[in-house]
């Protein structure tokens, strides 16, 4: 067992019964459900939209190499610069690159979940450099020195007494402040900051090939500030965000907001296609596009799994796991946390780490019935295990385990002969530190089915 495996089951078995924990998550949880379905109901022809989204996204996997370069090539001609990153530390080194030549010292970022997957925040500090989050969520993270909890709502594991508590403790403000107070607080001392960083760095929700733009969409309209007082704007992001047309954003941003947040669209919504042109007053002097691999097409290379690479990062199959809403993110020690984050890590990261993300799931298929792409979430978690007994990454114990388990199922013989005294004998002495340690196990009848059968039929036959 890995010590990935091994944290992620010892932390899981404390999450699971932190009742604050899950009293929380619940209840924020709870409040995007109720949203997310007044939001669903507002759309017509729902699972139309989805099996629409699903066909676009499957056709970008199968012409990647294209549509990059096409928007490569668009993005160029107005101005802009692509940077092809394979990995994180070539991503983190081209970015240092970039602030090296600018001489620069500070810089105000967006919410991104890419940046946070190639540790840029820690790298940049290393290197001497403020970085400093300006979405609400991220910056109370960030202040904490922790992860983000989830894809769309960094913060969600703390309710608002944790968080007056927090900036009380950072800034003297009230411990009783209001929600309202403390977002007036945040707002006072992330606004200088857009005036005076030196570099804005973003992710992007999408990326459109035919007009060679980034699209932002956000609730904070920080991303609007952290692209346009800076005079350098780098946007790093997954080559797998592409949508081949401006006129996609018509089915995606609508279904990215209803099933992440429940609005009808997010309240700031941009489209960003270069550096500031001659004739406009506002914006970057320089605008930077790194297209980041970092095991995507590994993924890519996967014809019955590269479902998980048309995620776009809504959140829906977070807030559906009964696996996630007991646990948390954090548990996960991913980026991609819940259902997306246990099928994709494996490939981004390696299988040998992280093929037991695949296994957190009660595959109920919720996370598969919400997802506004209509990606076969629960079958790719199977995959995976497939995948993982293939590669041999399957301990001796579990292969020992599964070959006597499979022995006994499959012979009617077999299952008689151990009858439910000895069946309770297993049950008790060997599954009860893995199954039992937190519940009853059920006692087996002294007799199975089939004895019982036969016993029945032998009586009638005789009467």
């Amino acid at each position: 067992m890995t010590t990935f495996a091994r944290d992620f089951i010892n932390t899981s078995s404390e999450k699971a019964f932190d009742k604050e924990h899950r009293d929380i998550i619940n209840y924020n949880i709870g409040k995007y459900d109720v949203a997310v379905e007044r939001g669903l109901s507002k759309l017509s022809h729902l699972e139309h939209a989805k099996r629409k989204g699903h066909v676009i996204k499957w056709k970008v996997m199968e012409n990647l190499d294209k549509l990059l370069l096409e928007f490569e090539s668009n993005f160029q001609k107005k101005g802009g610069k692509v940077i092809w990153a394979n990995d994180a530390n070539e991503a983190t080194r081209e970015v240092l690159e970039i602030l090296k030549r600018r001489d620069a010292k500070t810089v105000i970022k967006s919410k991104s979940m890419v940046t946070e997957e190639i540790h840029l925040n820690h790298f940049l500090e290393e290197n001497g450099i403020e970085s400093l989050e300006s979405d609400l969520g991220e910056y109370i993270v960030q202040l904490l020195g922790q992860k983000p909890y989830h894809i769309v709502t960094p913060a969600m594991h703390l309710n608002k007494e944790k968080i007056a508590e927090l900036f009380h403790r950072k800034f003297g403000t009230p411990i009783d402040s209001t929600p309202e107070q403390l977002t007036l607080k945040a707002r006072e001392l992330l606004r200088d900051k857009y005036l005076t960083a030196d570099v804005g760095i973003t992710g992007a929700n999408f990326l459109i090939a035919d007009s060679g733009s980034i699209a932002l969409t956000e609730n904070e309209g920080n991303a609007r500030l952290t692209t346009t007082f800076p005079k350098v704007h780098i946007a790093i992001v997954g080559i797998e965000k592409l949508i081949p047309s401006f006129t996609d954003l018509s089915l995606f941003w609508p279904m990215l907001s209803t099933h992440g947040t429940g609005q009808n669209l997010t309240v700031y919504n941009t489209i960003i296609s270069g550096p500031k042109q001659a004739d406009e007053t506002d914006g970057p002097e320089e605008m930077y596009v790194i297209l980041l691999d970092n095991g995507r097409t590994n993924l890519l290379a996967q014809k019955e799994q590269r479902q998980g690479l048309y995620c776009i990062r809504c959140g829906a199959c977070l807030n559906g796991c009964p696996i996630y809403k007991n646990i948390g993110g954090h548990t996960y020690e991913t980026t991609y946390s819940g259902p997306i984050g246990s099928i994709i890590t494996p490939h981004l990261q390696g299988m040998k780490d992280f093929k037991h993300l695949s296994y957190a799931s009660s595959l109920c298929g919720k996370c598969s019935e919400v997802c506004p792409v209509k990606i076969d979430i629960h079958k790719m978690l199977l995959l995976n295990r497939r995948d993982a007994v293939n590669e041999k990454l399957s301990t001796t114990s579990e292969n020992i385990g599964w070959f006597f388990w499979r022995k006994g199922m499959s012979s009617r013989k077999l299952m008689d002969f151990f009858g439910g005294r000895w069946k309770n004998f297993f049950l008790n002495n060997f599954f009860a530190k893995l199954w039992g340690k937190n519940r009853s196990l059920p006692q087996v009848e002294k007799k199975s089915f089939s004895q019982e059968w036969k016993e029945t039929h032998q009586q009638d036959n005789r009467s």
